[in-house]
């Protein structure tokens, strides 16, 4: 993302850095998988969906998920040294992060989101650290609320899951009720909405894509993508009532599909053919 947004898409000398370290990323995020569903087993069967999980299934065996993960984890940071020593420390404060998370902050209400936002946040970073670009507030500010958008509608499906079953699916559920999430939704969205109108027509972003592009300005252009992608959630949320899994709802959701498509393509246009006549 940092490189695309930074107008050196092309820039194919850094593609092989940032395969390899979104290989290392992988493996580290997938050896905290690894824990947190090993601490979550009696929890996960209990949930209709994660109980078909390798661990929580029996398909897997303990003894089996600690070895992988810790293969994972040496993979993982093992790769990252190699790349770059400050890559390196983001993915370790990562891994860290997530670790007290499968210790107990994910019981801890809203903190528990704030988490999980963060670590989206540090995924970006650790792109731009690969990369050597410097990140703007705006793209830590938009990627963190929309992650945290995210999550909160994700724990307001696990509200949903303990009202029709009568058993709670996380701990931390006991902080929330459905009243507040949709008003913690709604304000979220909001906030969403005039970041990110504020971020196209920032002079300060308009001057850094001025280098690439004499229609900078026209960023604004893109709020309608963005507008239609997070009403069509908030249908899914309210009206679907299946949230449960935001990585589900991108894979399946042709609308959400279209608008992503719609607004990268927007993006593109502006940034890498802003000097074509027609766009002008």
């Amino acid at each position: 993302m940092p490189l695309f947004f930074a107008g050196r898409l092309f820039d194919t000398q850094l593609y092989l850095p940032l395969l390899l370290g979104f290989a290392a990323f992988s493996f580290l995020a997938s050896a905290i998988y690894i824990i947190n569903d090993y601490r979550d087993i009696e929890d996960d069967r209990k949930h209709p969906l994660k109980a078909k999980r390798p661990l929580a299934s029996g398909q897997v065996s303990k003894p089996a998920a600690v070895v992988i993960a810790l293969l994972l984890m040496a993979l993982g940071l093992g790769i990252a040294w190699y790349l770059r020593d400050k890559f390196f420390f983001v993915l370790v404060l990562y891994f860290l992060l997530n670790l007290a998370y499968s210790f107990g902050l994910k019981n801890i209400p809203i903190l528990d989101v704030f988490i999980v936002a963060a670590g989206f946040v540090l995924r970006i970073k650790a792109g731009a650290v690969i990369a050597g670009i410097g990140l703007t507030e705006w793209l830590n500010i938009m990627v963190f609320l929309l992650a945290l958008f995210m999550a909160i509608g994700k724990r307001r499906d696990d509200v949903l899951l303990k009202l029709q079953s009568g058993t709670e699916m996380r701990k931390s559920v006991k902080g929330y009720t459905l009243e507040y999430l949709n008003v913690v939704l709604a304000l979220v969205c909001a906030v969403i909405v005039v970041a990110y109108f504020m971020y196209t027509m920032s002079p300060d972003v308009q001057a850094r894509l001025a280098q690439f592009t004499p229609v900078a300005y026209r960023l604004y252009y893109t709020c309608l993508f963005v507008l239609a992608g997070i009403l069509r959630y908030l249908q899914i949320i309210f009206v679907q009532a299946d949230s449960g899994s935001p990585t589900k709802v991108l894979y399946r959701d042709r609308f959400i599909q279209l608008v992503l498509v719609l607004w990268v393509a927007s993006f593109y246009f502006i940034i890498y053919t802003g000097n074509l006549t027609f766009f002008k």
